[in-house]
Order: structure tokens, then sequence, then C-alpha cells
């Protein structure tokens, strides 16, 4: 395949978006586990070498391209729950909602997936960058939350983030399921969850 004709951008940080789109398409085009650095760079129009002038290696690469992918999912998702009317309504239904589309990407089911724990230390912080991205979403609401009185005393928003993804990395590492937003999912949210999160939380028989 001939290398495209493009350039980078001087700016590096630009210059790393670029790449990270290229790598996008790389990875839509061929899947995760056989996108390599040359498809990367013929995608981009540049060498191996200047892609690795921006990424370490290949796997740092990969962190990279989850990291980008989830934000623009956790962005989505915000947007998402944003006219739900209770922090209870907008956890559950943007949980239901990212474990949905989490499963279907295969770049942030690395995250999760079996097969990839024993990978290089570049996605060993996987799950803190997870914490991370998910504290960046849910930070906003609950500091709303908190203003209405939804949320419980004595916990910290950084544990509830934490808790939250946890139970999203579990949920979107299973397999076991065909309807991932469906009530089974719901009402173990609403049982579970929400009781160590949220004031008042109501129950759901399933």
């Amino acid at each position: 395949m001939a290398r495209r004709q493009s350039v980078l951008s001087d700016n590096a940080e630009t210059a790393r978006a670029q790449i990270l789109a290229a790598a996008d398409s790389a990875v839509e085009r061929f899947g995760v586990a056989k996108t390599t650095i040359d498809d990367v760079a013929r995608e981009t129009g540049v060498s191996r070498p200047t892609i690795y002038r921006y990424f370490r290696d290949r796997d740092t690469l990969i962190t990279s391209l989850i990291e980008t992918r989830a934000r623009r999912l956790f962005e989505d998702a915000q947007a998402y729950v944003a006219d739900r009317e209770s922090f209870a309504d907008q956890v559950v239904d943007g949980l239901l909602y990212l474990v949905d589309r989490g499963r279907r990407d295969p770049a942030i089911r690395l995250i999760v997936s079996p097969e990839h724990v024993d990978r290089g230390t570049a996605l060993e912080g996987s799950s803190e960058l997870a914490a991370r991205l998910t504290f960046e979403m849910w930070a906003p609401l609950l500091e709303t939350a908190r203003e209405r009185g939804e949320i419980r005393d004595g916990i910290t928003d950084a544990e509830i983030c934490k808790w939250i993804t946890l139970v999203e990395l579990i949920l979107v590492g299973r397999m076991d399921f065909d309807d991932p937003v469906g009530e089974a999912n719901r009402s173990l949210l609403t049982n579970l969850l929400l009781p160590g999160i949220t004031t008042g939380a109501a129950s759901i028989v399933s």
C-alpha cells in the first residue's frame, strides 16, 4: 500500500493527535491485534522511525489510543445522561451505555480482556487510566448531586468513581450475557451499586 502524502504538524501535541487518528483508522481496518507500527506509519504518511519519535513502542501507542477512544466514549455518555433528573438515573443509564458500547470497542476491551493480562508495562496502568477517565466523566455530575443531597455522607468522589470503575470493568469484560442494557444488569446496578452511593436508593426486584 502506498504511503499517503501527508506531513505531521511541527507542534508535538498536534503531531501525536495526527498519529493517534491514523492508528484509530488502522485499528478499524485491521483490528487491534494485527495493527503494526508500519500500518500506522503508512496511514499517517510518515516513516516508522518518525512514529517512534512520539511513541516509545507499539504498546505505548495502543495505550494512548485506548485513552483517546475511552475519553470520546465518556464524553458521549456524559451527553447521553445530561437530561436525567437524578444522579441515580444518571449512573445506572450511564453505566449501561458505557458497558454496551465499551464491549463493542476492541481497543477499550484491551483494558479488561483476559488474553491481554500478560502484556508489557505499557498497559499495566490501564485500571488507573480507567479510574482517571471515569473521574473526569462523573465528577461534575457528582458535584451537582451533592448539592441536591443525593450522595451519601462519608464517601469521597474518588471512592465513588473507583467503585463505578470496578463495576464497569467487570461488566465490560463479561461475555456471558446477550443484552448488556437489559433489566438484569439494570436491577444489579440499582439494587447493589446505588445503595452504596446515593441516599434513598430504590430497589428493583428482579
